[in-house]
């Protein structure tokens, strides 16, 4: 460990570690029934949980152990009445542990340091290279996408309260942490009913008032600052995206009522921190000239705001001129005074415009065939003999449609989908084209799926010749990303969809799915396979004379394409095409790695740093040779092999439903998607979301897709002869380094105690044991690899904080075993059901804990 490493730890440490220990104590007065009880009940079946483990005994072992030594307690009701108190306790626990990383972030981290803009401004003064970056910003940007996926349940009265406490913290407020420790006791953590598409655009739209204006502008400042020409409003170098409200993907929940509410919510959003912006101006630029201007534009701001019906021609383009006015006026006038508040309105209004953030339209491509059949049978645009005709065929018509089909004539998602398409036209002219200007295809698998959507617009009446929306294939599968650079050339050569693109600029977006890539053919096949896409599109489109633009689809986890983000761009090779950085931030990981200002800054820094450094400073580095290539597609395939091998075993599914909470996951009224694409009752890993099949292996402790294969292909290749090959990769490639690297986190999350007790079983013991084996070997092998003894050394500070979360919700993920254990006893009529009800409300409400604790867990 280097001393910053050391220094970084000790400050966790102090800031995090102790202070946890001294304010856990105040926990003691939260407002619960008979809470001090609680708490220290609690703490003995932390204790409980940590021994019996260590002898071999099982949750429900544990847990009726616990209640025959430390408590009186004979009936079950009274019991789960103890459990629940037990979790609500807990989930406190977590946010204050949540609330004290984040006050501590500034100390613990160098925000100077490597991978920070300020670090990267002194690099590039150093090599001399002031123009070649001033020349790069003008079109290189990052843009994070925020989804709502259902693992960020905080609603936003939470929020504002873990916000004030984290505050409180930093600044040793004994008194207010008190104080808003009990608020939380009273605060509700969850709502009973599911909440809307709408609801969860408004918890994120929290993020974007109060952590990314912020954020995001004090980046655009400083590069406008140090190269005014480079940073435009046509292309700020920090974009935002937002799925909440757009993306229809499996979720019957989402329509164009909602699409149409939730773009004027981030248009009214945007508007309001102006708005209050310059009212705080005002106070401060009451010199002659200035305040006429900012009267005038006050006004303005008033209106759309408070009488959104009025109709309004304020643009963005007017508020910069005016502020351009006010800029030149306290230079010439006013010795540049407070000049710098109205340099960071001026970067705000250029990265979010009037939208905020950019809204993407998402749906499976299944559905647009669905419409498509509906329209032909219809005879509304499209020859009724379109279904029957060869896809070379439909691709034909799809091309030069000219009948504009009418919505009013279906019913269902027909008519929405139909609708949609309508209703990005009044988004973009509302809030500006930005505000809407991309349309995703999940599940993308060929060239009909792209051209149905550029047949739908126009079947829409929008002029095809001109049209003002990116067509995103996203590519997911294992074999749809082999096949990716295929589909990608026969859209090149094609007239009208290269037309399109000429219209665009050349530039073309993909998707990359790690999710259901991982899911589909595990952690190292999926990653590779999105390596060698990237690479194949990149040299594909560089051969048409087209700009790929790469956006990859993650999630939290490293299951997921989580982990160490900013490593895994700072690894891509030359090979890659880096123009753009393009990622959806999902889940917790909204609140983990931006819930705060500093947080959010420091790690838009590093996703900067990454694509610039990789390009400008060291443009090869990384790079990979045919020989490293070749040993990377051998592990991947070894890797590959142990995957498929357990996923189909015949137990695998049944193995999964029966040891984690998977079955009740689409209960937890935590998100509005469902857990299956499709509504049918059987389950099959096809419809299966990636989300809830990752979060049940992290829930259960196992992680399985953060790491399964990768011990195994390690063993096979140094069977062959080739561990000093392998192990000079991991010291020179950085893209294998960070694929290991977050393969470790999955296994520092593991913690199989917590389900040995199925290793005998039976039916599900074969696939126990599969798992753990493979575990154990991923783990040697590592070790081998990186000379170390510990999962994550080279990380103190995440080693250190995993640890202690993982020990805060030891009772929780016990609990939830318990319950699913009785529930399983019911079920097989080997007990009463009379309170199976309350047992799965044990299970989902230990669900919310536990992902929260993971922070990046789904």
């Amino acid at each position: 460990m280097d001393i910053s490493g050391a220094q970084s730890l000790q400050e966790f440490k102090n800031q995090v570690a102790l202070k946890f220990q001294l304010y856990n104590s105040l926990f003691t007065s939260l407002p619960f029934h008979r809470i001090e009880k609680t708490g220290i009940l609690l703490s003995l079946l932390l204790t409980n949980c940590e021994e019996g483990y260590k002898k071999k005994l099982s949750p429900v072992d544990i847990i009726e152990q616990f209640f025959q030594q430390h408590t009186g307690y004979a009936s079950d009701r009274e019991r789960i009445d103890l459990l629940f108190r037990f979790i609500q306790y807990t989930e406190r626990q977590v946010v204050l542990f949540d609330s004290l990383e984040d006050s501590a972030f500034r100390k613990v981290n160098d925000l100077n340091g490597p991978g920070t803009l300020k670090h990267l401004l002194t690099e590039v003064e150093q090599a001399t290279r002031e123009k070649g970056l001033a020349d790069m910003l003008q079109d290189f940007a990052v843009r994070i996408v925020l989804t709502a996926h259902p693992t960020q349940f905080y609603p936003g009265s939470v929020l504002g309260i873990i916000n004030d406490l984290g505050k409180a913290i930093a600044a040793d407020d004994v008194s207010n942490i008190n104080l808003y420790l009990q608020q939380l006791g009273k605060t509700p953590f969850f709502k009973k009913q599911k909440p809307t598409p709408y609801d969860e655009a408004v918890s994120l739209i929290w993020y974007l008032v109060n952590v990314f204006y912020t954020a995001a502008g004090n980046i655009v400042t400083t590069l406008k600052n140090n190269f005014p020409e480079a940073i435009t409003a046509k292309h700020p170098v920090i974009q935002l995206g937002f799925w909440p409200g757009g993306d229809r993907d499996g979720n019957p929940f989402v329509t164009s009522d909602t699409t149409h509410r939730v773009a004027e919510a981030l248009r009214t959003s945007a508007l309001k921190n102006y708005y209050l912006e310059v009212r705080k101006l005002k106070r401060r630029l009451t010199f002659k000239g200035v305040d006429v201007l900012l009267n005038d534009l006050e006004k303005k701001f008033y209106d759309p705001i408070f009488q959104p019906d009025k109709p309004s021609s304020l643009t963005p383009e007017e508020v910069l001129q005016t502020l351009d006015e006010v800029r030149s006026i306290l230079i010439h006038q006013h010795n540049g005074l407070f000049l710098s508040l109205v340099d960071q309105l001026i970067s705000k209004v250029t990265i979010f415009g009037f939208y905020f953030a950019a809204l993407d339209i998402r749906q499976d491509n299944s559905i647009h065939h669905k419409v498509l059949s509906a329209i032909a049978a219809a005879g509304d645009g499209l020859p009724k003999d379109f279904d029957s005709l060869a896809p070379e065929a439909r691709i034909e018509v799809l091309s030069s449609v000219h009948a504009q089909a009418h919505p009013e004539k279906y019913e269902g998602i027909i008519k929405d989908t139909l609708e949609t398409i309508h209703a990005i036209r009044t988004i973009q002219r509302k809030n500006g084209e930005a505000g809407c200007s991309r349309y995703v295809i999940s599940q993308c698998t060929g060239v009909l799926d792209v051209m149905a959507v550029y047949g739908l617009f126009a079947l829409c009446g929008w002029n095809t010749q001109a049209l003002p929306v990116d067509i995103v294939p996203l590519f997911e599968t294992i074999d749809d990303l082999a096949h990716a650079s295929e589909v990608m050339e026969t859209l090149y050569k094609h007239p009208a969809y290269s037309r399109h693109l000429r219209f665009r600029g050349q530039r073309q977006t993909i998707m990359l799915g790690f999710s259901d890539g991982t899911k589909d053919g595990g952690y190292l096949m999926a990653n590779w396979s999105i390596y060698k896409a990237k690479e194949a599109l990149t040299a594909l489109s560089r051969q048409y004379g087209i700009e790929v633009l790469f956006f990859d689809g993650r999630g939290g986890p490293p299951a997921r394409g989580g982990g160490k983000t900013h490593k895994f761009y700072a690894s891509m090779g030359k090979n890659i095409s880096n123009k753009e950085i393009q990622l959806t931030i999902q889940g917790q990981t909204v609140s983990s790695n931006f819930g705060t200002v500093d947080s959010a800054q420091f790690n838009l820094e590093q996703l900067l740093h990454a694509g610039i450094y990789n390009d400008l400073l060291h443009p090869r580095e990384g790079t990979l040779t045919k020989e490293e290539e070749a040993l990377l597609q051998q592990l991947a395939s070894e890797g590959y092999k142990a995957y498929i091998a357990l996923k189909e075993h015949p137990s695998f599914l049944d193995y999964l439903s029966h040891a984690s909470p998977l079955r009740w996951y689409s209960e937890t009224n935590i998100g509005s998607r469902p857990a299956k694409r499709s509504g049918g009752k059987r389950l099959s890993l096809s419809d299966l979301r990636a989300i809830p099949f990752v979060a049940s292996w992290s829930q259960m402790k196992q992680n399985v897709t953060g790491y399964y294969g990768v011990g195994y292909a390690l063993e096979a290749l140094e069977k062959a002869g080739k561990w000093s090959e392998i192990r000079n990769l991991y010291q020179h490639s950085s893209f294998f380094k960070t694929l290991i690297d977050n393969c470790e986190m999955a296994m520092l999350k593991s913690y199989f105690p917590l389900t040995a007790y199925l290793s005998g079983d039976p039916h599900y013991g074969e696939v126990w044991n599969k798992v753990y084996e493979e575990y154990e070997r991923t783990r040697s092998y590592v070790f081998k690899l990186s000379g170390k003894q510990e999962l994550m050394a080279d990380y103190p500070v995440e080693q250190l904080s995993i640890q202690m979360r993982e020990r805060i919700v030891l009772p929780l993920t016990t609990i939830q075993q318990y319950a699913m254990a009785r529930i399983r006893g019911m079920e097989e009529g080997k007990a009463p059901s009379a309170l199976k009800e309350e047992f799965e409300k044990l299970i989902i409400r230990c669900s919310f804990g536990i992902i929260n604790a993971g922070r990046n867990s789904a």
